[in-house]
């Protein structure tokens, strides 16, 4: 093998890992991918398809009925007088009594087509259009109120994974820490400068920052899962790339909420809008049913009047046509009592939604009341982190100092360790805290679009 392919081969094999590699996830890229991947958005979508073909369905009722009828039979033709009451077992049978009880049987044939139209209804097919309707514009309000909390959750889920890493950042600085004050202790030891314990105590101050840098890393893969449940993607592809996060947003005045806009509010209007449209429906309900009725049949039969049966295929064609045109009334009178009670019925679950519509504007407020407060005391922990991490630095170069020139302890040096670890933890949390807290009110509002586009600046 030449040099030169000896040199190449590890290039080659970073340039494949490249390849391989995911790119970062932006936050606007993270939303995407949610919106486009998560099955609950598709659910939404085919919800609305089925509720446009419900709209469909209730304009068919304008059109008129067209019925068409074709049969052919072998039967006898006794017939007598006499009620029989409606029903669907005994076939009707026309023609006259011949006073004879003949099982001979003949060809039967029958032909025809009815049309049958509503002219008008006093709306109540408008009326049932209208609920179509409102039921689409209910579907697509779930869409919204579906697409918001997936965005919401995504951006959630991102804020998470970003704050994992910031404690693995400082859980692993911690850990760096520890070891370079290991190496130091583990020098003056062996020169008998220091006793052995020293190095056993240094030596469980490691072990345990490296148990906490485990536990931020696995908090962190768990996070990654999180995220790519809504990204997709294998978990150990994710990485973030969100450099806003990492500094301090400008602070805004928060703008007063307007429940009505949120899609969890707009939602639950729709579905009030359904329910006055069915109310609506019911109300044009009891009313006359004026149809308009045209019929064109023709039938053959090879029984005559005087009890003789017609040989051969005589009866197998329609040859006695007829035509009617007419116009009939339907009046449902008994009905009143039941479309009352399924009023009443309607009437409750108007109420009952309108005050869910209610109860959701006071749980939004109380939500964005709990959101800005969080954001106000997140502030005000990230105004206070920088005095801590800097405290905590300075006491932890002292205690090294002092440990270092005899004057002090390991004790010391261990507890300085510890609080500059935490600090470094608290500094970054309370960064990403200002940032969850303003998630938290736009989502209480109803609109991320703003804080996405900040994050992303």
């Amino acid at each position: 093998m030449s040099t030169l392919v000896r040199l190449m081969l590890p290039m080659l094999a970073a340039v494949a890992a490249l390849q391989g590699q995911q790119p970062p996830l932006t936050i606007t890229a993270a939303v995407e991918n949610a919106l486009r991947n998560y099955p609950s958005i598709r659910v939404s979508q085919e919800q609305i398809n089925a509720a446009a073909a419900g709209i469909q369905l209730a304009r068919t009722a304008y059109l008129p009925r067209v019925d068409a009828l074709a049969q052919v039979n072998r039967a006898t033709r006794n017939n007598v007088f006499g009620l029989l009451l409606p029903q669907s077992v005994i076939p009707s049978m026309s023609g006259p009594v011949i006073g004879t009880n003949n099982f001979g049987t003949a060809w039967g044939s029958a032909v025809g087509g009815l049309v049958t139209w509503e002219p008008f209804d006093f709306g109540l097919r408008e009326a049932n259009v209208a609920i179509a309707s409102a039921a689409k514009n209910q579907s697509e309000a779930v869409l919204r109120r579906n697409q918001f909390e997936v965005a919401v959750s995504a951006v959630n889920a991102y804020l998470t994974l970003a704050a994992a890493l910031e404690t693995v950042r400082a859980a692993q600085a911690g850990v760096d820490r520890a070891e370079v004050i290991l190496r130091t202790i583990t020098a003056l030891v062996n020169s008998e400068l220091r006793p052995g314990a020293d190095a056993s105590r240094a030596e469980a101050e490691r072990a345990a920052a490296r148990t906490q840098l485990i536990r931020a890393q696995q908090a962190a893969d768990i996070s990654r899962a999180t995220l790519a449940q809504f990204v997709g993607g294998e978990p150990n592809r994710i990485d973030i790339a969100a450099p806003g996060l990492m500094q301090l947003p400008p602070e805004h005045p928060v703008a007063a909420i307007d429940t009505a806009s949120n899609p969890v509010s707009v939602e639950q209007n729709a579905v009030v809008e359904q329910e006055q449209a069915r109310l609506r429906a019911l109300e044009r309900t009891y009313f006359p049913r004026f149809y308009l009725l045209g019929t064109a049949y023709a039938r053959g039969t090879g029984a005559e009047l005087d009890g003789r049966i017609l040989d051969g295929l005589n009866g197998l064609a329609p040859n006695v046509q007829n035509y009617a045109v007419g116009f009939s009334v339907n009046f449902p009178i008994m009905d009143l009592p039941a479309i009352r009670a399924r009023q009443t019925a309607q009437s409750a679950t108007l109420r009952a939604e309108t005050a869910r519509y209610q109860q959701i504007a006071t749980d939004l407020r109380a939500q964005w009341n709990r959101a800005v407060a969080s954001l106000e005391g997140a502030r005000k922990i990230a105004g206070n982190t920088p005095v801590q991490i800097s405290a905590a630095r300075a006491a932890t170069q002292q205690a090294t100092a002092r440990y270092q020139s005899g004057l002090g302890n390991i004790d010391e040096v261990a507890e300085a360790q510890r609080l500059l670890t935490q600090a470094e933890i608290d500094d970054a949390l309370a960064r990403l805290g200002i940032w969850r807290g303003l998630l938290g009110v736009a989502a209480a509002a109803g609109d991320i679009q703003p804080f996405i586009a900040e994050v992303s600046q």
